[in-house]
This record gives C-alpha cells, sequence and structure tokens, in this order.
C-alpha cells in the first residue's frame, strides 16, 4: 500500500541540517524552516522531484516517474491547532494524495488527515475504527500497524492513525482537535507532538503541487 512506503521518508527527517541555499530549492531530502515554516522532503532517488519552498507557508513541487517522495510545510512541534490550505494538486489521476502528516512520540505515532488522493486510497486494507464529521465533511478513521519499519525514532514498530476524508477537496480548514478527538474517542492515544506538515505525496507516478499553508 502507498501508506507503507511512506515509512521510508521518516528516516530522512530526524536530524537533517539544510543548509541556507538549501532552503528554497530542493532535489536531495532534508529538513528545516523557512519563512517562520518548518519543512521536510525527502525522496528515494529514483526519477526526479523539484521541491521549491514559496513565499511564508507556500509550496510547490513538481515530480517524473517517481519512486517515493513527501513534502510539504508545517509546524514542529505539531499541535491541535486550526490549518487552513489551498492551491493545486496535480495527482487526483495517478498514485499521490495530499494529507495533514505527524508524528508524535510516547508512543511513537505516525498520522494522516487525507483530504485528496488519486489511483489509491493509502488507508487500503487498514482496520475502520469509525466516522467524523468536520469541516464540512465526512472522514473514516482507521488503523494500522507498522512492524519494523523506519520512523522518526528509527527502525520502530508503531501504529499509524488516518483520517480519510470521503469528499476530496484541494484546499479548505482542517480542525486538527477534532480528529485527535475522534482518534481518543476510538481508543488511538497520541503521544507528545513532533512534526505536523500539509504534505504532498507521489508513488510510482508524475504530477506537480503547488500549495499554501496557514494557521490560525
Amino acid at each position: 500500500m502507498l501508506g507503507s512506503t511512506l515509512l521510508v521518508a521518516l528516516t530522512a527527517v530526524a536530524g537533517a541540517v539544510a543548509s541556507p541555499l538549501e532552503l528554497v530549492t530542493r532535489t536531495s531530502p532534508g529538513t528545516g524552516t523557512h519563512n517562520g515554516f518548518f519543512y521536510s522532503f525527502w525522496t528515494d532517488g529514483q526519477g526526479s522531484v523539484n521541491y521549491n519552498n514559496g513565499a511564508a507557508g507556500s509550496y510547490d513541487v513538481s515530480w517524473n516517474n517517481v519512486g517515493n517522495f513527501v513534502g510539504g510545510k508545517g509546524w514542529k512541534p505539531g499541535a491541535a491547532r486550526t490549518i487552513t490550505y489551498n492551491g493545486t494538486w496535480n495527482g487526483a489521476n495517478v498514485n499521490s494524495y495530499l494529507s495533514i502528516y505527524g508524528w508524535t512520540r510516547n508512543p511513537l505515532i505516525e498520522y494522516y488527515v487525507v483530504e485528496s488522493y488519486g489511483s489509491y486510497n493509502p488507508s487500503s486494507g487498514a482496520t475502520k475504527r469509525g466516522t467524523i464529521q468536520s469541516d464540512g465533511g465526512t472522514y473514516d478513521i482507521y488503523q494500522t500497524q507498522r512492524v519494523n519499519q523506519p520512523s522518526i525514532e528509527g527502525t520502530s514498530t508503531f501504529y499509524q492513525f488516518w483520517s480519510v476524508r470521503q469528499q476530496k477537496r484541494v484546499g479548505g480548514t482542517v480542525t486538527i482537535q477534532n480528529h485527535f478527538n475522534a482518534w481518543t474517542s476510538a481508543g488511538l492515544k497520541l503521544g507528545s507532538h513532533d512534526y505536523q506538515i500539509v504534505a504532498t505525496e507521489g508513488y510510482h507516478s508524475s504530477g506537480s503541487a503547488r500549495i499554501e499553508v496557514h494557521a490560525s
């Protein structure tokens, strides 16, 4: 499943340091800050990916015949903030998706609020734990376990929490607190927040996106 490939991306997010020249445009993995926002970009090196940090919370990315990549802008640490985003995402007909994406520690949890996905639902094969009504839509809640997989703490066993929006969209408000509350009600416990980004993902595909992120 596409979600399993995302896990590899997390080996790059812990401890990578970006030089000032790398803060604007990247073609190799790294993390850093730009215009007051945290960003993370990872690629497995297959195909080509060009990730660019723009003004304020904006970024754009284009990819061609990639194996797997994930990148985006947000915050470190993550929090129960209200996120507003907008832009364009040319991934609706390929294996790609757009999500609020983050990690917690103690317990180690990888989480996603998927706003739109293309030819493959990344929660396929996961255990459904309920639904949530939030921000004008319905999200299905899922849980999966990853065993001995890469993470922000190295190779580990951990759970993934998912909220997958039924009414796909590219732009709007995401009240993250609602998802955290719904996960807790379903017995899915988060830990202390690490980072949280509005991420674009591509897997064995080609496409492009330009996204702008805000928080209230």
